[in-house]
C-alpha cells in the first residue's frame, strides 16, 4: 500500500515512450479513419475531414469498462481532467484543455442540460449515470459559432441512439459491491426500416464512503434516470424525432473548510426534467437539408445543511430553446451549413435563512450562424464560420470559427488545424443575484484558442498516434470583487486567464487478442495573475489495455496517473496513480459476467483537498441481451 505516491521517472519514461512510437509510414492507401463524428460540424461527418479535436468513446469501449457514471470515462481522455470532493455523487469539477467546466456546454441526446440556477450556469456531472449510453464525443476548442454560449472550452455529447440495430432487443444489467453499491438497468432497443427506439431505467445506490478525510461518517447516493430517444422516417423526405431525460437523485455531502469534517445532515436533492422534439424536412435529392427542434429543461434542486446552522434553500431553473439548422450542397466540394436558434433561461431562488428575498430572474438570447464546408484541393478540408448572438442583458456578440484538415493519404498523415472564438454570457445569478452581489451591468467573458496537431497511421493501421498543441486564452472576465468583510459583487476583472499543452494520444492493435491504448496531456492552466487553477494536473497519463486469452474471456484494464496538482490556494497535492481492472466472461454472444476491481494499488490519495476518494473496491455483475 502506498499512501503518498511519487511517480517512478521510469513510468513517465515509458508512458512517453509509448506515445512517441518512431513514425514509419504506412503502405499506401485511402486514407479512411471508419469514423463518423457529430460535434465538430453540427452534422455527421468522416472524422479524417475534421480539422478539430475531438475525443470519442464508443459503445465497446463503454462495455469493456462497465463504469456507473460518466465522469470515470471522461477522465481517461485526453485534455479531461475530473476532481471530487468524496466519493460518487459527491459536487466535483471538471475541466477540458485546463478550463473549467463553466466553459463546456454539454448536450444529452442533443439537450442542453446545464442548470441555470447555478452560480455559472454549468452542468453536475456526478448525476450522469452510463447506463444506456453508448457514445460520448468531447469537442475540444473555442466552439462558440456553432454552440453559443458556455462553448469556451468545448462540447461534451452524450447518445444513447448510436447502437441501435434492426430488431428488438432487451438489456438488462445489475452490479453490486463495495461500499454498499448496487445498481441496476434495463434498457429497449428497437429499429426498422423507418424508425429508431431506445429506452432506458437505470438505478444506482451506495452507501459510500466519509466524504470528509478526517470523518467516519458514510455519505451515500442515490440516483433513478429515465430516458428514451425516438426517430421515424414517413419518408426519404420528412423525418420525426423526439427524446426525453429524466433524473431523480439524492446525495450527502460533509462540511467544507479548512479542516472538512463530518455532517449527517448535509443533502443535495435534485430533479431534472428535459424534452426535445423537431422534424428533419430534406429537399432537392437530399442536397438541402432542414432540421427543427425544440427543447425544454427544468432543473429542482434542495440543499439541506447544518453546517451554519439549519439552511433549506430551493432553487428552480428553466430553459426553453427553439433551433433551427439548414445544410445546402452546392457541388460536391462545397457545402453551406446555417441555422439560429432562441433562447430563454429562468431561475427562482428561495431559502429560509434572515433577510432573504425570493428571486424570480430571468433572459433570452438569440442567435444566428453560417458556416462554409469547402475542398479547395484535392484531400483539403476547411471550414469557416460565424456567428451573432443578442442577448437581452448585454447586447450582441460575433464570434468566429476556422479549422482545416489535410490528408496524405501515401503516408497515412492527417495534418489538423483550428482556430476559433467564444464567449460565456453571464449567468442569471452573477447578473441578479441580491444584497447587491449581482450586476446587471455585466458583459460577457470572451475567448481566443487554437490548436494544431499531426495524426499518424502506421503497421498497416494497426497503430494510431496523434499529437496536437493547445492554446486557450479567456478575457473579460467575471469574477465576485469583495465590498465588505462578509460581502462582494460580480464585476468584470483585468487580465486573462491562460490555457496551454499538448495532448498525445496512441492506439495500437497488436493482434486479434490485444489492444494497448495510451494519452498523456500535459497542462499550464493559470488565472489573469498568473496563479496556477486549482485541480487542474499538470500531467496526466492515462493507459487502457484489453486482453482475450481465450474464446470467451476477456481482461481489461486502465491506469490513471496525476502529476503535479495544485488546489485552491496553492496546496499541492499528492501525485497518485490509480488502476482498475474488469475480468469478464461471455457464456453467449448476448450475455456477460464479470468482476470489476477499482483502485488497485489501494491509494490513499485527494483530487480536492481534505476529501477522501474511495480505496480498494470490488464489484460483480452482469449484462445480458435478449431478442425475442
Amino acid at each position: 500500500m502506498l499512501s503518498r505516491l511519487q511517480i517512478p521517472p521510469y513510468l513517465i519514461g515509458v508512458s512517453t515512450l509509448m506515445l512517441a512510437v518512431p513514425v514509419l509510414p504506412a503502405a499506401a492507401q485511402d486514407f479512411d479513419l471508419g469514423t463518423i463524428v457529430v460535434t465538430p460540424n453540427r452534422a455527421p461527418t468522416d472524422r479524417s475531414k475534421v480539422g478539430s479535436s475531438v475525443a470519442v468513446v464508443d459503445s465497446e469501449e463503454i462495455e469493456a469498462q462497465s463504469l456507473p457514471v460518466i465522469v470515470e470515462y471522461l477522465d481517461l481522455l485526453p485534455g479531461v481532467s475530473i476532481s471530487s470532493p468524496g466519493g460518487r455523487g459527491a459536487e466535483g469539477s471538471l475541466s477540458v484543455r485546463g478550463a473549467p467546466r463553466r466553459y463546456v456546454k454539454t448536450l444529452y441526446n442533443g439537450i442542453d442540460i446545464s442548470d441555470p440556477t447555478n452560480t455559472q450556469v454549468q452542468t453536475s456531472y456526478q448525476y450522469l449515470l452510463s447506463g444506456g449510453i453508448d457514445r460520448i464525443e468531447v469537442l475540444k476548442g473555442s466552439q462558440s459559432t456553432l454552440y453559443g454560449s458556455d462553448a469556451i472550452a468545448g462540447v461534451i455529447s452524450l447518445s444513447t441512439f448510436a447502437d441501435v440495430e434492426p430488431g428488438i432487443a432487451h438489456v438488462i444489467q445489475g452490479e453490486g459491491g463495495s461500499h454498499g453499491t448496487l445498481s441496476g438497468s434495463y434498457g429497449l432497443r428497437a429499429a426498422n426500416e423507418q424508425s429508431k427506439l431506445s429506452l432506458n431505467v437505470i438505478g444506482f445506490r451506495t452507501d459510500g464512503i466519509s466524504s470528509a478525510a478526517a470523518g467516519t461518517e458514510r455519505d451515500g447516493y442515490e440516483n433513478i434516470t429515465f430516458d428514451a430517444n425516438v426517430e421515424h422516417a414517413f419518408s426519404d423526405v420528412f423525418s420525426v424525432f423526439a427524446s426525453g431525460l429524466y433524473i431523480d437523485a439524492e446525495a450527502e455531502f460533509d462540511d467544507d473548510g479548512a479542516v472538512p469534517g463530518d455532517n449527517p445532515d448535509n443533502t443535495n436533492f435534485s430533479k431534472q426534467l428535459a424534452g426535445r422534439i423537431g422534424f428533419n424536412l430534406n429537399l432537392m435529392d437530399g442536397r438541402f437539408t432542414n432540421s427543427v427542434s425544440l427543447q425544454g429543461f427544468n432543473i429542482e434542486r434542495d440543499i439541506y445543511s447544518t453546517t451554519y446552522g439549519p439552511y433549506n434553500g430551493t432553487f428552480e431553473g428553466t430553459r426553453v430553446k427553439a433551433d433551427y439548422q439548414g445544410g445546402f450542397e452546392i457541388n460536391e466540394r462545397l457545402a453551406l451549413q446555417f441555422g439560429a436558434d432562441y433562447e430563454q433561461q429562468n431561475a427562482k431562488y428561495a431559502d429560509d435563512s434572515v433577510g432573504s428575498t425570493p428571486t424570480d430572474d430571468s433572459f433570452h438570447q438569440a442567435g444566428a450562424w453560417l458556416q462554409a464546408n469547402l475542398q479547395p484541393v484535392d484531400n483539403l478540408h476547411v471550414s469557416l464560420g460565424l456567428r451573432h448572438d443578442d442577448h437581452s442583458g448585454f447586447g450582441g456578440h460575433t464570434t468566429y470559427r476556422f479549422t482545416g484538415a489535410y490528408l496524405i493519404p501515401d503516408l497515412g498523415t492527417r495534418l489538423h488545424a483550428s482556430l476559433g472564438t467564444g464567449y460565456r454570457a453571464p449567468s442569471l445569478y452573477e447578473l441578479y443575484a441580491g444584497f447587491g452581489t449581482g450586476n446587471p451591468d455585466l458583459q460577457p467573458e470572451t475567448s481566443f484558442g487554437f490548436d494544431f496537431g499531426v495524426e499518424q497511421k502506421f503497421l498497416d493501421e494497426r497503430i494510431t498516434a496523434d499529437v496536437t498543441y493547445f492554446q486557450l486564452d479567456i478575457d473579460d472576465l467575471i469574477d465576485c470583487v469583495p465590498t465588505g468583510p462578509f460581502s462582494c459583487q460580480y464585476r468584470q476583472i483585468a487580465g486573462t486567464s491562460r490555457q496551454r499543452g499538448v495532448e498525445a494520444s496512441l492506439t495500437y492493435a497488436v493482434n486479434d487478442w490485444l489492444e494497448l491504448g495510451g494519452a498523456y496531456t500535459y497542462t499550464r492552466s493559470v488565472d489573469q495573475n498568473d496563479m496556477r487553477l486549482p485541480r487542474v494536473p499538470r500531467h496526466a497519463i492515462g493507459l487502457t489495455a484489453a486482453v482475450r486469452p481465450a474464446e470467451k474471456w476477456t481482461l481489461s484494464a486502465t491506469a490513471r496517473a496525476n502529476i503535479d496538482t495544485v488546489d485552491t490556494g496553492g496546496a499541492k497535492l499528492d501525485d497518485y496513480l490509480l488502476v482498475n481492472a474488469k475480468l469478464a466472461y461471455k457464456p453467449t454472444e448476448d450475455s456477460e459476467l464479470y468482476l470489476r476491481a477499482e483502485n488497485l494499488l489501494d491509494q490513499r490519495y485527494q483530487t480536492a483537498r481534505g476529501f477522501n476518494s474511495p480505496g480498494f473496491s470490488v464489484f460483480a455483475g452482469f449484462k445480458a441481451k435478449f431478442k425475442p
